[in-house]
């Protein structure tokens, strides 16, 4: 096993092909699916929201890996977790209580 994960961000996509490029990434070697969402508020831009998720979560393969770049990220964790991530990734600045932020995601098992 490679001591290495490859992620392709989605953020890379031909959304215009999304489905298409999902299914690329389903059948290629890569490890998990990595998925930015942002909020306009925490960074400038916008990005995947829910529904996105949703139906990226249908046809996916592997792994989703949700990266928040969100404020309050901690208000979505089990919404996350039911459209599917497996793994979220957060910023320090964008909670108030880090160590119970990390401790509830952890807690998924």
């Amino acid at each position: 096993m490679s001591q290495h994960l490859v992620a392709p961000s989605l953020l890379s996509a031909d959304f215009t092909r999304l489905g298409e490029d999902i299914e690329m990434v389903n059948r290629s070697e890569a490890d998990w699916f990595h998925i930015d969402v942002m909020d306009g508020v925490f960074v400038p831009n916008i990005s995947f929201g829910m529904p996105v998720i949703k139906a990226i979560g249908k046809i996916a393969k592997k792994p989703l890996d949700v990266h928040l770049m969100i404020v309050q990220p901690e208000r979505y964790f089990e919404t996350f977790r039911d459209l599917g991530a497996a793994y979220l990734s957060i910023h320090y600045e964008a909670v108030t209580h880090l160590h119970r932020a990390v401790h509830q995601i952890r807690n998924w098992g």
